[in-house]
């Protein structure tokens, strides 16, 4: 819904500085592609021809109410989102929109083909083994946030590189315990299994298990007994005096727990993410020579291909492969 919000209050000053009315509803095909025409559109080409791409008049009122912050293009996954959060506000209004219309369809793929960007990894920088014990050196104290946050730390990265929505949202209910694992030469290991219910790519009608083992379970269970969560939300908000919160962090709060931790490691806080914990758990499966079926069944990527791409990413650049000539 704050997306829906978010890209209806986006749309509606766009109508408004492009065309001087409120959003029709349902929203003509010409405006479908006015939007598209004015949000993606090629810098080169902009150099030679003015009008091409947003109208200057309709870039400065977008810009002066704080709509418009960066220079050039929008991302096509940007226009592709609010493209389609419109064409499910005007479903809701009873309306059938031009949004499937071959037309619209074949503007964004010729608009995206003429300027070619390059992805962004959503974390600069893989949250890797060795990145994780800077991260979690400097939660040494027995204080409330070092346990928590200790927790979070090793929970996310052991069980797959969990997203950071699954890391706020889990709940006491989700975890079940295990039997121990027996230890190569010392005692049997704590085994917790945790079943994430509904996530990004599942529907939650299937029980999706990843589970953890050792140290991540005594992290966990350090933070709950002194946090004394019984039930409920398992990471939590901690106050000012140090009250536990009955209410679950935030997900932008995991975000900014690694950005803080890695500040405190001398590391640039900029360059790791949440979403640096999941590329680093496939980077340093690959690093310890782990197979890709068997961490892909821990991080539960579905695609081979997106995994791969974390998975293969240390060897690439030195491998045999790109040393041929």
């Amino acid at each position: 819904l704050r997306a829906l919000t978010s890209d209806l209050t986006y749309l509606e000053a766009w109508g408004l500085a492009a065309t001087g009315r409120s959003l029709p509803w349902p929203a003509p095909e010409a405006l479908l592609l006015k939007f598209v025409a004015h949000h993606l559109w090629d810098p080169q080409r902009r150099e030679t021809d003015p009008d091409h791409g947003m109208p200057a008049t309709v870039d400065a009122n977008l810009r002066s109410q704080g709509f418009l912050k960066s220079v050039g293009p929008h991302a096509p996954s940007t226009v592709r989102r609010r493209l389609a959060n419109w064409s499910t506000l005007t479903r809701w209004r009873g309306f059938d929109g031009a949004f499937a219309s071959p037309a619209l369809k074949s503007a964004i793929r010729l608009a995206v083909r003429a300027v070619p960007r390059t992805r962004r990894r959503k974390s600069a920088k893989a949250v890797t083994g060795d990145v994780l014990a800077k991260l979690l050196a400097t939660c040494t104290t027995d204080s409330l946030r070092d346990l928590r946050d200790r927790a979070i730390l090793m929970v996310a990265f052991a069980s797959g590189g969990r997203r950071r929505s699954e890391i706020a949202g889990l709940r006491s209910e989700q975890l079940s315990v295990e039997p121990p694992i027996p230890g190569d030469d010392g005692p049997s290991l704590p085994s917790l299994a945790i079943h994430l219910g509904r996530t990004k790519t599942t529907s939650g009608d299937e029980d999706d298990v990843v589970y953890l083992t050792g140290r991540p379970v005594d992290a966990l269970n350090a933070w709950m007994v002194a946090a004394k969560i019984e039930s409920g939300s398992v990471f939590r908000a901690i106050g000012r005096w140090g009250t536990v919160s009955r209410r679950a962090i935030d997900p932008q709060s995991v975000n900014a727990i690694i950005k803080q931790r890695a500040e405190l490691a001398g590391l640039e806080p900029g360059e790791f993410s949440a979403h640096g914990l999941r590329s680093g758990y496939l980077t340093e499966a690959a690093n310890r020579g782990i197979p890709l079926p068997e961490a892909m069944e821990q991080s539960r990527h579905r695609s081979i291909q997106q995994a791969s791409g974390y998975y293969n990413n240390p060897t690439r650049r030195s491998g045999r492969a790109a040393q041929m000539v």
